[in-house]
């Protein structure tokens, strides 16, 4: 209720810009659909949202502009659907270091990512090419551009995370 108040607060006076930060933090379900509905129907009357959330799912659903920050710096910004069809390869294997290396000695930039993918602008049959060359099995293959915003969000900030901290 409290998140929803300050929302309430914030409409006071027919503002044009909305600043939120996080604004579904702590809403359960419904709190978080009412929350959706109320910024896409604030911008579709011609107010700006501006929004931080780590919730990438729900960032994905209701934004048409994207900044990504990684370790303070923007790493990317564009539209959504140009950020994720920018995307390129997405490429798994039993051993994404040796991907990576192979796809490296094809002259193939790639990005290890935190959550062991490895991402290339690549055209996936090439890729698949070196990794049959090189006797690297691959659990997976695709074009990135359904891979989603969560997937993009890891491997633009792969060089920032921080892999085995604890939370």
């Amino acid at each position: 209720m409290r998140q929803r108040l300050g929302i309430g607060t914030a409409l006071l006076g027919g503002p044009r810009v909305l600043i939120l930060d996080e604004p579904a933090n702590g809403l359960d379900p419904a709190g978080i659909r009412w929350m959706r509905d109320l910024l896409t129907g604030f911008a579709g009357q011609g107010g700006t949202v501006l929004l931080s959330s780590h919730l990438l799912h729900e960032i994905e659903v209701i934004a048409d502009d994207l900044v990504v920050i990684g370790n303070g710096k923007i790493v990317a910004s564009g539209s959504k659907e140009e950020l994720l069809a920018a995307a390129g390869t997405l490429v798994r294997s039993t051993s994404p270091r040796d991907l990576a290396h192979a796809l490296e000695l094809a002259g193939i930039p790639s990005t290890l990512a935190g959550d062991g993918s490895v991402r290339t602008d690549a055209d996936p049959a090439r890729v698949g090419a070196v990794a049959l060359t090189a006797g690297i099995a691959l659990t997976e293959l695709r074009s990135a551009e359904g891979a989603g915003l969560e997937d993009m969000f890891l491997s633009l900030t792969a060089d920032t995370q921080r892999d085995g901290v604890a939370a």
